[in-house]
């Protein structure tokens, strides 16, 4: 481990990407705030992180949003692109001791931090990116909450802990109540989505596990951002149960506060999953093997990873790894973006969940 930096009172972290990238950033922004108790932690990130951390109890002081620019972060919904140049004057007047990227390899990212001008840079670099002041290299294989301990180690912030964790605010159980109404009976949640369609579990075998769960009494809810109601609809539909669609109903604060009264939460590996673990759920993940190296818990207490070891294409066969081992046979190039995880069996995941249910 690396030595404290003496002096910092103002550090920068740039973390601009999904919510299941920040909810593994949390032990080791926690292991800043240990290291450094008494310094000023400004996250670099995206309109959602600002309105999300608003008051919240985190380890998280501040917000500085970061413009769209390419490999940092896409525009959202009706935002403007911004300008790069006068975001890093904004930063440069902040006058940061550390800057700390732990947002990927580096390419795009390390000029980004270097030209925040803090005394003190830190991060990863694979092997197209730039260097910074201390660095390890990026391999994409290790899992990603170790992945930022490892760096902010760079800077004498010894880990205090390995399990991601995310406060609820009693806004966030006000909104909740407000829109599920109080709970006459335990409330599991299902979330069939994924930005990925490949990490996606067949809608189909959701609905096997909604109608199951609803037979034995559960409250079984069916989370979706707008993006998944297509799918959301398909569980609602094939479940044939009195289950009830939650698609874009609750911003995220209200849906950590939902999945924090859940018995259990079913879910592809995407950013609720991690969100729903990280305010103390139980929670059933379906995951790709590769991902599972990833993002999988790194717990077994209350987490159940159901794992999928498909790396041929299930439609044109092709090895989906090569691209990462590029001595093995093949392109690796595949179009298509057919589930890798369809294999999962219903009684597996069925089976996982009754044993985290009371």
């Amino acid at each position: 481990m690396g030595d404290l930096v003496p002096g910092v009172e103002r550090i920068a972290v740039l973390r601009a990407n999904a919510l299941g990238d920040f909810i593994f950033v949390l032990p080791a922004l926690d292991a800043l705030r240990a290291a450094y108790p008494k310094a000023e932690i400004v996250l670099l990130g995206a309109p959602w992180h600002a309105n999300l951390l608003r008051d919240r109890p985190g380890p998280v002081d501040r917000v500085l949003v970061v413009p769209p620019a390419p490999g940092i972060r896409v525009a959202g919904p009706g935002e403007a692109d911004g300008r790069v140049d006068d975001f890093l004057a904004e930063a440069r007047a902040e006058r940061f001791d550390l800057a700390l990227q732990l947002h990927g390899g580096g390419a795009n990212s390390n000029p980004l931090v270097t030209g925040v001008g803090a005394r003190v840079t830190a991060g990863l670099r694979a092997e197209d990116a730039p260097p910074l002041d201390h660095w390890i290299r990026y391999v994409y294989y290790q899992h990603e909450v170790l992945r930022y301990l490892e760096v902010v180690a760079l800077v004498g912030a010894g880990a205090t802990t390995l399990v991601p964790t995310f406060a609820v605010t009693d806004a966030d159980r006000v909104e909740a109540r407000a829109v599920l109404g109080d709970p006459d009976r335990p409330r599991v949640a299902l979330h069939p989505g994924a930005s990925d369609t490949r990490r996606r579990w067949p809608a189909h075998r959701f609905a096997e596990v909604a109608r199951d769960l609803t037979g034995q009494g559960y409250d079984v809810l069916i989370t979706g951002t707008p993006a998944e109601r297509d799918v959301v609809e398909r569980v609602v539909t094939e479940a044939d149960a009195p289950v009830r669609p939650l698609i874009g109903a609750l911003s995220l604060g209200a849906l950590a506060a939902c999945y924090a009264d859940c018995a259990v939460v079913v879910s592809n590996d995407t950013g609720p999953l991690h969100l729903a673990a990280a305010v103390g759920t139980p929670t059933v993940g379906v995951y790709w093997v590769g991902n599972l190296i990833n993002s999988g818990s790194l717990v077994r207490a209350r987490h159940r990873p159901i794992v999928s070891w498909t790396v041929h294409c299930p439609v044109c066969g092709v090895d989906c790894t090569r691209g990462l081992y590029p001595h093995r046979e093949g392109t690796g190039d595949c179009p298509h973006r057919d589930s890798f995880v369809a294999d999962v069996p219903v009684a597996e995941v069925l089976e996982a969940a009754r044993e985290l249910l009371p």
